[in-house]
């Protein structure tokens, strides 16, 4: 008997990682590729990847390493970051996440793996969360509407800016004032706005912003080095010239303080992070945004309204949705498409855990350690040089000292960090992890250890002395968070049950396949995944020395290093915290490169006119000018109009923005010459990077020709959507626009340009949630990356074929063939039956599916994109599902079943329906909810009907409704 064991080695290659990513096993490829008319792999790329972009050597990026391997090295990566006792405060503070959240909300896959609810009858969970997000921002900040939140609190400041540029009624002022008290990352992040847009950018004492002839002023509330002091007669003497006023506030403060919102502010911004989010080394973190009711349709970002559904019960969704750049493009009010839904639920569930009660013992604890540090400080440094610079301050400390670099020494020696920007002063700031231990170290370090001082002692004094270091006028006397949802879940089992029925009203990638086109919603890998809350990464301050983050430093090196093989650029920032954000950090890039050569005046964007929303939003935020250009009858760039509109603009043109493989879901074989015509006539060409997942290891932007891109890491390099955000967009560029790079004001970044201004709060974005890209990067390798874009084609192709004889394929290229995703056309079946997109979009629910992109890029239309981490199985459940909607489409073609009496016009069926005595439709119940076999075995329940989008518009309701409201009659 010869022996046929395996080798070591061949047991070892079994175990790759790559195996786990990519759905289809080798069978179940064979299986499609015979299906679809293609001999292998490498067969269908040829058949469908134009070869004059295909790249001449396979990717540099190593071999793939198993899950162990890859997670122990990144741990030996992370243990060269040292974890020291944060103090620094400008933002951002060490906080206790609840484990109850941490578990079941960060960690959990039904919660990280959703999608952005625009399929609001099956996110129920998550826009009930974020709607209780929305009510903490409206009760904190005491103003009217507030956002589902933005991307961090210096991008909020500038988006507050670009309201107040809207609302101001000095219409011919051009003047934004800054006072000089504002963190200095938020005043570096607007100026870089700011110069875009042409605005004068003021700074001075916030007492000064009415002597300036301003559209609107930003003020810090506490002031960036702790201050508190009463800004009412600031904002309305601006309010007085027509100004509009946003105040930059700490949410935790609020708890204590008098709202912006009594103090008579317009908008009110900041971030939620100390509301049990990780200060991850920056990021990600939810921003809040709140101003008055009579701005809304000014306001930036997403907001969650209540409205009704079809049975008159309310129901969640996102409300004024035509404010956004999908609709209005160059005309939007901001380009913002990410929000922090993650993180923005941590934020809110960390509310409703505490409570109103637990939210002021939090904050009641961190402010009498304030005032039992600043006691202990004036008892006993007068006669050692110390004196404190404010004497009204929530939870920081500006102290004055003599020796500044030795206490700083002492302290990092000591294992802490102080804030050390500061002109003869260090900057304390405390939290909620804040000891007695810290004070006593916090005296040692700025005393000496001969201080003598004792916790209880200053705890007396304080108490006994009364002491006011919250102006008797700015204490809080308004009720927050009253509603009862904030009043309920305190024990650990009523939060998690709470957390898990909202979780079970959301359609997550744990369920189902979720086949969007142009958002490439693949497995997001749980050893991806669990780096990211390690303390290693989590507990790092951004502004930390960089000789406590070598691990970090390390890791986003590699990582650059890696994405710039796959993109074929030269340099990377990893700053920009969401692709829309990338979009405009690579667009500044370029206006700064013409500026450098003396082509200010270059400022004109081609923009094709299938390109994402993002793209002509992102155009107007550097104020260039968009000229659409056409597409042919195959949706490629018409290359005549591209040459005629590159002409007329001539010297003005600035720039291209193109994505590639073409949002039609098609390779474009002219892409080259798209980009040469481009720079014949002096311009950049942007590639938008949202189709990266076809050309991994296969082609790239650079090789292609094009200058700048951003890249979607929540898209092609695995880290999560979160039901909305966080998002990643780093750029990359080519050597000539690498001078450009996005810098920031307190940490320098070395592969930055040297006089650029900040896109962002942190100097790498949401730098802790770059291990998931690195792990996926890690454990595929080169070889393993480019089998993923592969197999992504492979996937879309098998789907387009088998619904090619049911439904219409609107654009196929070369060979018939698709990219990574596919358009059905279902504008025909409407015209015949009045079946609308909307209705499969619905139906689609009652199989367990979250629908395809609807109606972009063209209306009428579902846009699928599989990607390859969807199996076989997952593949033909799919394709029954939309072959059995064919079969009921063709009933209400034939007139079999009435058009507005069926399934589809009906859908979702929720459990009310099917359970109502009074169900006296004409077809089965059964029908309704379990259209085919397969949806027996895992049935998802929408919770709600089909919602009144109109109803939700004109009655806008973005807070809390009462729980009553939600019991059936």
């Amino acid at each position: 008997m010869s022996n046929t064991s395996p080798t070591l080695a061949q047991l070892e290659q079994k175990d790759t990682f790559i195996r786990r990513h990519i759905g289809p096993g080798k069978g179940e490829i064979e299986e499609m590729l015979s299906a679809i008319g293609a001999s292998s792999l490498d067969d269908l790329i040829e058949q469908t990847v134009p070869a004059g972009i295909a790249l001449p050597e396979p990717l540099k990026c190593g071999e793939g390493a198993t899950e162990v391997e890859a997670l122990s090295e990144l741990k030996a990566v992370a243990a060269k970051n040292k974890i020291n006792r944060s103090f620094i405060g400008m933002g951002y503070y060490d906080t206790h996440v609840p484990n109850v959240i941490l578990r079941n909300v960060l960690e959990n896959p039904g919660w990280y793996t959703a999608y952005t609810p625009y399929q609001p009858e099956i996110a129920q969970g998550r826009l009930e969360a974020i709607l209780n997000f929305q009510q903490v921002t409206i009760d904190l900040t005491g103003l009217e509407l507030a956002s589902a939140s933005l991307l961090d609190e210096s991008t909020a400041a500038a988006e507050a800016m670009g309201l107040a540029k809207r609302v101001s009624k000095n219409k011919k002022a051009n003047i934004f004032f800054v006072s000089d008290d504002v963190h200095p990352q938020t005043l570096d992040v607007v100026k870089t706005r700011a110069e875009m847009f042409g605005f004068e950018i003021v700074t001075g004492p916030a007492e000064e912003a009415a002597e300036h002839d301003v559209f609107g002023a930003l003020l810090q509330y506490p002031t960036s080095t702790g201050e508190i002091k009463d800004i009412s007669d600031i904002i309305a003497a601006v309010q007085a010239k027509k100004g509009i006023v946003a105040v930059a506030a700490d949410l935790m403060s609020l708890v204590m303080l008098k709202s912006p919102g009594e103090l008579g502010a317009d908008v009110a911004l900041g971030s939620a992070q100390r509301f049990g989010v990780p200060m991850g080394y920056g990021g990600p973190h939810a921003a809040f945004f709140a101003t008055r009711e009579s701005f809304k349709r000014s306001l930036p970002g997403r907001i969650i309204g209540v409205s009704k559904d079809t049975r008159d019960r309310p129901a969640l969704r996102m409300a004024l949705q035509t404010r956004e750049q999908h609709i209005r493009r160059e005309k939007a009010n901001s380009n913002i498409c990410t929000a922090q839904v993650l993180l923005a639920n941590m934020a809110s569930f960390y509310a409703v855990y505490h409570g109103p009660q637990g939210l002021k013992t939090i904050a009641e604890r961190i402010h009498r350690f304030a005032d039992i540090l600043a006691t202990g400080l004036t008892q006993k440094g007068a006669s050692k040089g110390v004196a404190l610079k404010h004497s009204t301050y929530f939870d920081t400390l500006t102290v004055m000292v003599e020796n500044k670099e030795d206490v700083l020494a002492k302290a990092y020696a000591n294992g802490m960090n102080l804030r050390s920007d500061l002109d003869g002063a260090v900057g304390v700031s405390l939290d909620e992890t804040t000891t007695r231990e810290d004070i006593l170290a916090l005296f040692n370090v700025i005393l000496g250890d001969d201080h003598g001082l004792s916790v209880e002692d200053l705890d007396a004094e304080v108490t006994t002395q009364a002491v006011k270091s919250i102006p008797e006028e700015l204490v809080r006397t308004s009720d927050i968070l009253t509603h009862e949802v904030f009043n309920k879940y305190h024990s650990e089992t009523e939060m998690l049950r709470y957390i898990k029925s909202l979780e079970n009203k959301d359609l997550a990638l744990n369920h189902s396949m979720i086949s969007l086109g142009s958002c490439t919603m693949k497995l997001n890998a749980t050893a991806e995944m669990i780096p990211v809350t390690w303390a290693e990464f989590g507990q790092l301050h951004p502004f930390a020395p960089l000789d406590q983050a070598v691990g970090y430093q390390e890791m986003i090196a590699e990582l650059a290093e890696w994405l710039i093989d796959v993109t074929g650029y030269d340099a990377l920032s990893m700053q920009p915290n969401s692709g829309a954000q990338g979009e405009y950090a690579g667009l500044l890039a370029i206006q700064r490169y013409h500026e450098s050569r003396g082509d200010s005046h270059r400022n004109v964007c081609l923009i094709p006119s299938s390109a994402h929303g993002t793209n002509p939003a992102s155009a107007q935020m550097v104020s260039l000018k968009v000229v659409v250009v056409a597409c042919d009858s195959n949706g490629n760039v018409d290359l005549n109009d591209l040459r005629k509109k590159a002409e007329e603009v001539g010297d003005n043109l600035s720039c291209a923005m193109i994505t590639y493989p073409s949002t039609h879901g098609v390779y474009e074989e002219t892409v080259k010459e798209i980009c040469d015509i481009v720079h014949e006539h002096g311009g950049q060409v942007y590639m938008d990077g949202a189709n990266m997942n076809a050309q991994v290891g296969i082609t790239s932007p650079g090789f292609i020709g094009s200058d700048v891109s951003h890249l979607n890491l929540h898209k092609t390099f695995c880290i999560p959507h979160g039901g909305g955000g966080p998002g990643m967009g780093p750029i990359g560029v080519k050597s000539h626009l690498a001078p450009f790079l996005p810098n920031h004001t307190v940490i320098n970044v070395e592969t930055a340009g040297k006089n650029c201004g900040a896109v962002s709060g942190a100097p790498w974005g949401s730098a802790s949630i770059l291990p998931i890209s690195y792990m996926y990067i890690k454990m595929m390798g080169s070889e393993g990356l480019r089998r993923a874009t592969e197999v992504a084609i492979l996937n879309a192709n098998y789907v387009a074929k088998k619904l090619e004889g049911h439904f219409e394929i609107l654009y196929k290229g070369n060979n018939d063939r698709v990219a990574h995703e596919c358009i059905i056309d279902l504008r025909p079946l409407k015209e015949a039956s009045g079946v609308t997109e909307l209705d499969i979009a619905k139906r689609l629910n009652d199989y367990g599916f979250h629908s395809p992109t609807m109606s972009f890029p063209v209306a009428g239309t579902l846009m699928v994109e599989p990607t390859e981490s969807e199996a076989k199985y997952e593949l033909d459940r799919f394709i029954n599902a939309m072959i059995s909607i064919r079969q009921e489409i063709a009933k209400v073609e034939s007139g079999e079943w009435d058009a507005t009496d069926n399934p589809l016009h009906n859908a979702p069926h929720t459990l009310a329906d099917i359970c109502d005595s009074n169900w006296n439709r004409s077809y089965d119940r059964m029908l309704a909810a379990y259209p085919a076999p397969e949806v027996h075995r895992n049935k998802f329940w929408p919770t709600v009907n089909r919602i009144d989008d109109v109803y939700g518009d004109r009655n806008l309701i973005c807070s809390c409704p009462s729980i009553e409201s939600y019991v059936e009659e």
